[in-house]
């Protein structure tokens, strides 16, 4: 039985420039939907270049398993306002601000998110169900008082999204098991005393192909020269600049249709950042916090070099205003 779920996907037409290589799902404003249980769509491939699309030949084509139904969460953690609604929010025009107190309450949500996703990539075996991953994302959320953002974001039934293979993103865990050989991408967000912490990360599950693992090292790679632009007054062009230009370096294309988005008390809001090259208005301005992917920044006051929390991809750059 096919069934229409929607996705948390920010989507918006790619800007000035054609010839995008990435391909996604459905074609709705702010919206992708699977045609299947766990997400699985078919047209969600990685661009991986000539190649490991020879490698990918290889693979056999991923199978959707058995959804479980959403697990429940307490009555006194707090929601986030979409909960009981099946409406997917627009993305938000107001851009997000933060002063030294609202911070505090992002980087704990962020925290939260980057431990949850640690001990989720622990958990990446052969013979382990993503439906797995996702009970355990769950409880370690739910145990810290806080709410799986995902879980009933548009529909969504589940509380972390996990994207196997050629799932490119937003996929929904299921009954099928990790085998060798696959990647998988592990995206947790948090809601934590009113705030949305944001990230993931791609893991390797067993023995991995060499170039699934180049491209989850340019991947990373793309992300941490994205992060290296990011100060009061650039431009959120360069963000895109940087990450073509590392990505082409070693055969690999932009999905232009996936976008970066702002973040904190709304889960989804302007500004709209492009991954790809662009010619969008707009520059970063200190105590905005968004997302590069699904990687979390805050352009702030005090001037720190770019650090890992946990060694994950949940990571915060701070720059003095100039």
């Amino acid at each position: 039985m096919e069934v229409r779920v929607p996705y948390m996907e920010l989507l918006r037409s790619p800007p000035f420039l054609p010839g995008g290589r990435g391909r996604g799902c459905l074609q709705k404003p702010f919206l992708i939907q699977a045609k299947r249980l766990g997400g699985l769509e078919k047209a969600n491939t990685r661009s991986r270049g000539t190649q490991s699309s020879e490698q990918l030949k290889k693979r056999a084509p991923l199978a959707h398993g058995t959804v479980s139904p959403p697990l429940p969460v307490p009555s006194h953690i707090n929601r986030p306002p979409y909960v009981g609604t099946n409406d997917v929010p627009e993305i938000a025009s107001e851009i997000q601000m933060h002063d030294k107190e609202s911070i505090v309450h992002m980087k704990a949500a962020c925290e939260l998110a980057a431990r949850v996703l640690e001990y989720a990539g622990t958990l990446v075996k052969p013979s382990v169900t993503t439906d797995e991953i996702d009970k355990a994302v769950h409880k370690m959320i739910i145990d810290a008082g806080g709410y799986p953002s995902p879980l009933g974001y548009g529909g969504f039934p589940k509380s972390v999204c996990t994207s196997v293979n050629e799932c490119m993103c937003h996929g929904i865990p299921d009954s099928r098991k990790l085998q060798d050989g696959d990647i998988i991408n592990i995206d947790v967000t948090v809601y934590l005393n009113g705030y949305h912490g944001d990230t993931s990360k791609t893991f390797l599950c067993g023995e991995v192909d060499e170039p699934s693992k180049l491209l989850v090292k340019v991947t990373e790679e793309c992300m941490l020269r994205a992060i290296s632009a990011c100060k009061h007054g650039t431009s959120f062009k360069k963000i895109g600049r940087r990450i073509s230009e590392h990505a082409e370096k070693h055969g690999f294309g932009v999905v232009e249709r996936f976008v970066g988005h702002g973040v904190g008390r709304i889960f989804h809001s302007e500004p709209v950042i492009y991954h790809q090259r662009n010619n969008m208005p707009g520059q970063m301005v200190a105590g905005q916090t968004f997302t590069i992917g699904k990687q979390q920044h805050d352009v702030s006051s005090d001037l720190k070099q770019p650090s890992l929390f946990f060694l994950l991809w949940c990571i915060w750059l701070e720059s003095r205003a100039e």
